[in-house]
């Protein structure tokens, strides 16, 4: 799988894992030039608090576009760590 935004690879992995639809994944996955560390967060009921990412190409910037369970709760382990995306962002 590849996160694609502005045609560039964000992220590429064959080791995603799909959660409610999304693609998380791994952290070494990621390009991490794109990435910088918003102070956005927001909470699920059932996988914690998540963190997020503004991404930004060629001088253009999506505002929060992944976001991160740094501390995920019990029942979502299991993506811990592993980055998901959306406005925009083509995950194919």
């Amino acid at each position: 799988m590849k996160a694609i935004w502005h045609d560039q690879v964000l992220a590429n992995s064959d080791e995603t894992i799909v959660v409610e639809g999304n693609h998380y994944f791994p952290p070494t996955s990621l390009n991490e030039a794109f990435f910088e560390k918003t102070s956005h967060t927001s909470v699920c009921p059932w996988k914690g608090t998540a963190e997020y990412f503004s991404i930004t190409v060629n001088g253009q910037t999506n505002e929060n576009a992944a976001w991160v369970y740094p501390n995920a709760k019990d029942k979502a382990k299991n993506i811990e760590g592993y980055v998901a995306f959306w406005k925009g962002v083509e995950v194919v």
